[in-house]
């Protein structure tokens, strides 16, 4: 057997790291409801109001001591792991008769699988957590998330942002499959933006001992061990998709997208639906941590690159905080760029010097405080290109205005005044009343 979702979920059980909800809960807003009150503990809710043949969970990935652990590192190492997966992808090992394929529904009906109602603003039920398989001639397999909207029994709406699958429909591609239920190494896999021609199957085999089936329809190949596979085409015709909460916490625009059909299901029996939270840990890791590594490949580059981390507060997406050890005095301004050219979507960017924590955002402020003037340690970069999600920018050129402050000591001044004072440390029992 291959790394499964289900394996997973035996394990952390076993330790008693997953909140185990045994009474019924609706679809409408419940679920989430519950998944964001306990966020970031895994949730697995046995009972689903409306569905009674499906158990599901929530939360997996949102703490990052679970996510490294489910693919053998530490948090500390989770960012290494990721760019030495990128950069040594793994050969696929391609099985049959796979688990994913013990039931094989023909003639499928699309309203019988738990789609969720996140938010009061929903246009209809969604599924989050499904990653959309491609396959292109030259440039080999594509892996990568896209929300999908219910429609009707065979349809639904996929939100497809002009990246890579992007691409592939305008070369001609229209059989994908849909998977539902999978490993953190698939799902991580799946979250990366790199090279067009980078094949995220072979990235997840790197990351963990992931095994593929075919699918029955179209020869695509999914993850054998996944919950729920949507066999089925991209077609030519759109729909409004969304409002739909994104990972800002606000609803993103309605846009035209591509309706997508389905002409086969197949599934393992007593299926796990999988949802990702819309705004929570998950959701924010999943999409943040394979850009830190980007962007820590990028500045590492230019200079030395101690540490990247995306802020919760942004979203774990449109800011960041660069930590470098300075040699040359061009040396932030270099990582700023970098820190762009890593990270498409980044808004702004903060560089600081190795003494500060940058998971403190008060030591963070504290470097802009007295470490800039901004006269000399800002950049501004008008008329980028951003995200779609951004409120304030146009979300439909993604035109944005990008800032980076350099807030390291400048070494032509010295460091010494930069410093802070140190406050000799006493043992602060001996002067305590009880010791």
């Amino acid at each position: 057997m291959g790394a499964s979702l289900r394996e997973l979920l035996n394990k952390l059980q076993d330790r008693g790291k997953i909140i185990t909800i045994e009474n019924s809960a609706s679809v409408k807003f419940e679920i989430p409801s519950i998944l964001k009150k306990l966020d970031p503990k895994p949730v697995l809710f046995e009972k689903i109001t409306e569905y009674p043949d499906f158990k599901l969970i929530g939360n997996l990935c949102a703490d990052r001591s679970l996510l490294a652990e489910a693919i053998n590192t530490s948090p500390q190492e989770l960012r290494i792991k990721l760019i030495q997966a990128l950069e040594n992808p793994k050969e696929k090992k391609i099985v049959e008769n796979p688990p994913c394929q013990e039931v094989v529904i023909d003639n499928p009906d699309l309203t019988r699988l738990p789609f969720i109602w996140t938010g009061l603003r929903d246009r209809a039920p969604y599924i989050t957590a499904s990653i959309i398989v491609a396959y292109d001639r030259e440039y080999g397999y594509n892996a990568s998330y896209h929300r999908l909207m219910l429609l009707d029994k065979k349809r639904i709406a996929a939100r497809i942002v002009p990246r890579h699958l992007y691409k592939y429909i305008e070369r001609g591609c229209r059989e994908i499959a849909i998977t539902i239920g999978n490993h953190p190494a698939f799902m991580l896999a799946a979250s990366i933006t790199s090279s067009i021609e980078l094949d995220e199957l072979s990235v997840a085999s790197s990351l963990s001992d992931i095994r593929y089936a075919k699918t029955l329809t179209n020869n695509l190949l999914v993850p054998a061990e996944c919950e729920i596979v949507l066999e089925g085409y991209i077609t030519d015709e759109y729909t409004d998709e969304g409002p739909f909460l994104d990972i800002l916490g606000t609803y993103d625009i309605v846009r035209k997208e591509r309706i997508i059909e389905i002409r086969c299901i197949t599934m393992r029996k007593n299926p796990i639906f999988q949802y990702i939270l819309p705004a929570g840990y998950e959701h924010k890791n999943l999409m943040g941590l394979p850009r830190e590594a980007t962007m820590f490949y990028e500045v590492s580059k230019v200079c030395e690159c101690l540490d990247v981390r995306l802020t919760p507060g942004s979203g774990g997406w449109l800011n960041a905080i660069v930590k470098i050890r300075k040699k040359n005095d061009e040396d932030g301004k270099k990582a700023i760029e970098a820190a762009f050219r890593g990270h498409e979507s980044l808004k702004y960017v903060v560089v600081v010097d190795e003494d500060i924590d940058i998971d403190n955002l008060e030591e963070v402020e504290w470097a802009i405080s007295t470490r800039t003037q901004l006269d000399r340690d800002l950049v501004i970069k008008p008329g980028q290109k951003g995200s779609s999600l951004d409120p304030s920018a146009d979300q439909i050129t993604r035109l944005t205005c990008k800032a980076g402050i350099d807030a390291t000591i400048p070494l032509t001044i010295g460091d010494e005044k930069f410093r802070k004072a140190i406050i000799p440390e006493v043992d602060i029992k001996r002067f305590l009343k009880d010791g």
